[in-house]
């Protein structure tokens, strides 16, 4: 048996269901989001890699589901697109004001994909700016104004009051 099986069969087996709440939050669909664990268990698994710890391997699919949530995205935008191109010329997008959600699902799935995958690493899985840039591919620039961008939307759709950052004072100090 292969060093990376029985890490296999504990997230198939006995994780699987955590694996799959964690991808709900990011589907909004349970379908959805057990579709997207067996990519990123296939994605994860089909290669050699080595983990020291399952809790490591964890983390991986983790990164790896809102990787492939991000790249699922990104490739049915390019098809509605294609497709309102090809059957729709001319005709521009539907960009109503979206309605108030109260749901946190609700308002989550509401946001673009990107910065979804980046509030939900960044907050659900505590993940740092540099770490949830580093598995997603983005600058850690990008990761904060997603982030940022993110958290403003869902305060607005769940009627929260937004928390600006702290400012601190600044001292300037001349060395002459």
């Amino acid at each position: 048996m292969e060093a990376w099986q029985p890490m296999l069969q504990e997230l198939a087996g006995p994780r699987y269901s955590r694996l799959v709440a964690h991808a709900a939050t990011l589907t909004g669909d349970r379908a959805a989001a057990e579709d997207l664990v067996q990519d990123a268990l296939i994605r994860t698994f089909s290669r050699p890699r080595h983990f020291d710890s399952l809790p490591q391997a964890e983390r991986y699919v983790r990164l790896a589901i809102a990787s492939v949530f991000i790249d699922t995205a990104r490739r049915a935008g390019r098809e509605r697109r294609g497709w309102r191109r090809d059957t729709h010329p001319g005709q521009q997008p539907d960009v109503s004001a979206p309605s108030v959600d109260t749901d946190v699902a609700s308002a989550l799935a509401s946001l673009p994909p990107r910065v979804r995958a980046c509030v939900v690493l960044r907050f659900l899985e505590d993940l740092s700016t540099r770490e949830t840039a580093a598995a997603l591919g983005l600058s850690e620039g990008a990761v904060k104004r997603y982030v940022s961008d993110g958290t403003r939307e869902l305060a607005q759709l769940l009627g929260t009051p937004v928390e600006e950052p702290e400012q601190s004072d600044v001292r300037t100090v001349r060395h002459d």
